[in-house]
């Protein structure tokens, strides 16, 4: 777990007093699910997400098959206290890294099952892409912005 300038984190990977430790563990739980979902469908489905792989990504079938692994995987160290900080790194940094398989997914405009090939889906979709990535970091305590300024702590 690791350690603040504060002192020691509590049992919520937070900072002692953090004011946003319950929104940072509800927000925590709805981003692993959100993962969870995601890498059960690569793991369930891997033909329709292999249809919105950019050509460019070696051994794409191994590669979904491990990212649902990495997903799974990664929810589950981000609800728990000791690899949280790590987890909201690396899912991060995978949303991504999977951000051009949502570009082709919208500008080729593939048909993917129980998914709308609308702009009504894409646009907000991609938009949605960097919040993402923001949750990510901000549930596991690598960021406090926006609500903390730098030295608050």
């Amino acid at each position: 777990m690791p350690e603040h300038v504060d002192g020691e984190a509590d049992n919520t990977g937070q900072p002692p007093g953090d004011p946003f430790a319950r929104r940072r563990a509800i927000m925590r739980w709805i981003l692993a699910a959100f993962f969870t979902a995601a890498g059960a469908a690569h793991l369930m489905a891997p033909k329709a997400l292999l249809s919105i792989t950019p050509s460019w990504v070696p051994f794409a079938p191994q590669v979904i098959f491990m990212t649902g692994l990495c997903e799974i995987a990664g929810s589950i160290a981000l609800v728990t206290g000791y690899f949280r900080h790590a987890a909201g790194i690396a899912l991060a940094l995978y949303a991504l890294c999977v951000w051009p398989a949502n570009f082709k997914h919208a500008i080729d405009a593939v048909s993917v099952p129980h998914i709308t090939n609308s702009w009504l889906y894409h646009g907000p979709r991609l938009a949605f892409q960097p919040v993402i990535i923001w949750w990510a970091l901000y549930c596991s305590g690598v960021i406090d912005w926006p609500w903390r300024r730098h030295g608050d702590r």
